[in-house]
C-alpha cells in the first residue's frame, strides 16, 4: 500500500510533539512569575469544583456538536462529517498544551498608549507545555481557581470553534488539508482573538471595552466568518441538495448542546456565584424564545413546522445569548432569542446565502447569531462600562468598530489560511470521491 507522503510528515510532527513533550525541562518559576500567582489558601472550592464541572460539560458540546451536524448531512458523508469534530479534541488540545495557552494567556506583545498597555497577542513561551501553570490561582486572570483549570476551561472554547467551522465546507473537503487548516486557524487567528478580547491588557477588551462574557465574538463570530470564507473558497458541491440522514441525530445533538451551554456560559463567571446563576437563566430563557420563534416564524412565511427548524432555532438562540450571559436580565434575554432568530432565519432563507454553498448554514446562524449577539450586548448589557441603553454610546461606537475589525480579521485571515494550505494541500477532493462520499473516500467507512 503506498502511503502518501503528507500523511508521513503529520506522523513525524506528531512524533517530534511527543518527545519534545519528554524532553521540555522543568522550569522553576522566577521572581516575576511567582510574583503572578496567589497562594492555595485564596482557592475557593466552590469555585473549582463549577469549573471543573464546567469544564466537562463544554467538553460535551463538542461531540454533541458531531451528532448536530452528522445528522444533517447526506447518507455518504456522517462519518466524515462527525469525525471533523471529534478531531478537533485531539488536535486543539495538543496545540493549546504546547503553546496555544501561551499565545492567548501569556504575557502580553502590544503597544503603551499613554501608559497602558494594550495588547494583541501573548507570549508564545510564557507557558509552553504549560510552564509555570498548576494548582496556584492567577492573581489577575483567575484568582480563585488553580490556573490549570482555567487553561482546561478555555481549553474546550478552543477547540469547539474551529469544530463549528466543519459545517460550512461537509462534503467536500480533503481531511488532511482540513487539519492543517484547523491547526493554522488556532494559532493565527483563534488565540490572537482570544487574547485581545479575554487577557487583561487585550486590545479589544481594554481598549474598545468589548463585553464578550462567554464567547460571541471569540468563538461564534470567528467561526462565522472562517466559515463563510470556506464556503466561498472550496465552491458549490457537485450536488448541493440533499436531505438530512437522521434528524434523531440532530435533536441528540441540540440536547448535549444545550445541556454543555450551561457549562460554556455559566461557567465563564469563573465562580460559583450569582453571575454564573445569571448566566444559567439567561441561556435557557434565550434558546426556549428562540426555539419556538424559528418555528413559528417558519410557519408564517409557509414552510412546515420541522424538528430540524426548532433545533437549528436552539442553537441560534444559544449564539445569541453566549456574548450577554452575564450581563443582561431574564426577559432581555427572551428579546435576545426572539429578534435572533428571526435575522439568522431571514439570512438563512435569503436568495444570496442560497448562491453560497454553505452547507449547514454556519455563517447564517452562528456567524449573524454572533454578530447579532453583539449588537445587542453592545445596547442592553448592565454593569461596568454600561451599554447605550445605559449612556454608554462610545461603548457602542466602539462595539461597532470591534465588529468590523473582528469580521475583517477572521474572514479575511481565513481567506489567507486557505489559500496558504492550498498551495501544499488540495482543499476539496476529487469529483470522483465526493461523489463516492467521503466516508469510504476518506475512512473507508460506511455509516
Amino acid at each position: 500500500m503506498k502511503i502518501e507522503k503528507r500523511w508521513i510528515i503529520s506522523f513525524a510532527v506528531i512524533t517530534c510533539v511527543a518527545i519534545a513533550a519528554i524532553l521540555w525541562p522543568e522550569i522553576t518559576p522566577n521572581a516575576a512569575k511567582r510574583f503572578e500567582f496567589g497562594t492555595t489558601d485564596q482557592i475557593v472550592p466552590a469555585d473549582v469544583a463549577w469549573l471543573l464541572t464546567s469544564s466537562c460539560l463544554v467538553l460535551l458540546m463538542t461531540p454533541g456538536l458531531s451528532f448536530f451536524y452528522g445528522g444533517m448531512v447526506g447518507r455518504k458523508n456522517v462519518i466524515s462529517t462527525m469525525l471533523q469534530s471529534f478531531i478537533c479534541l485531539g488536535i486543539v488540545s495538543l496545540i493549546w498544551v504546547v503553546v496555544g495557552f501561551s499565545l492567548a494567556f501569556g504575557d502580553p506583545i502590544g503597544i503603551t498608549i499613554d501608559g497602558q498597555l494594550y495588547s494583541f497577542i501573548g507570549n508564545p513561551f510564557s507557558y509552553t507545555f504549560m510552564d509555570y501553570v498548576g494548582i496556584l490561582p492567577h492573581k489577575q486572570i483567575a484568582p480563585t481557581i488553580p490556573f490549570m483549570l482555567f487553561a482546561l476551561f478555555q481549553m474546550k472554547f478552543a477547540i469547539i470553534t474551529p469544530a463549528i467551522i466543519t459545517g460550512s465546507f461537509a462534503e467536500r473537503v480533503r481531511f488532511v488539508s482540513y487539519l492543517v487548516f484547523i491547526s493554522l486557524f488556532i494559532l493565527c487567528i483563534y488565540t490572537p482573538l482570544c487574547h485581545a478580547v479575554w487577557h487583561p491588557n487585550g486590545i479589544l477588551g481594554t481598549y474598545f471595552g468589548v463585553k464578550d462574557f462567554a464567547g460571541g465574538t471569540v468563538v461564534h463570530m470567528s467561526a462565522g466568518f472562517a466559515a463563510l470564507a470556506g464556503a466561498l473558497v472550496l465552491g458549490k458541491r457537485q450536488n448541493s441538495e440533499h436531505i438530512p440522514t437522521n434528524i434523531p441525530f440532530v435533536l441528540l445533538g441540540t440536547g448535549m448542546l444545550w445541556f454543555g451551554w450551561f457549562g460554556f456560559n455559566a461557567g465563564s463567571a469563573l465562580a460559583a456565584n450569582g453571575t454564573a446563576a445569571m448566566a444559567f437563566a439567561t441561556t435557557t430563557t434565550a434558546s426556549a424564545a428562540a426555539m419556538l420563534t424559528w418555528i413559528f416564524f417558519d410557519r408564517v412565511n409557509g414552510r412546515k413546522v420541522s424538528a430540524l427548524g426548532a433545533c437549528i432555532g436552539a442553537v441560534v438562540g444559544l449564539v445569541a445569548i453566549t456574548p450577554a450571559a452575564g450581563f443582561v436580565t431574564v426577559p432581555q434575554s427572551i428579546f435576545f432569542g426572539f429578534i435572533t432568530a428571526i435575522v439568522c432565519n431571514i439570512v438563512m432563507n435569503c436568495k444570496l446565502m442560497r448562491k453560497i454553498d454553505d452547507t449547514l448554514d454556519v455563517f447564517a446562524c452562528h456567524g449573524m447569531g454572533g454578530i447579532m449577539g453583539m449588537i445587542l450586548t453592545a445596547i442592553f448589557a448592565q454593569g461596568e462600562n454600561a451599554s447605550l441603553m445605559h449612556g454608554g454610546w462610545s461603548v457602542f461606537g466602539h462595539h461597532m468598530m470591534a465588529l468590523v475589525l473582528v469580521g475583517a480579521f477572521t474572514f479575511g485571515g481565513s481567506i489567507l489560511l486557505y489559500k496558504f494550505t492550498s498551495l501544499f494541500i488540495p482543499l476539496r477532493v476529487s469529483p470522483e470521491a465526493e461523489a463516492l462520499g467521503l466516508d469510504l473516500s476518506q475512512h473507508d467507512e460506511t455509516f
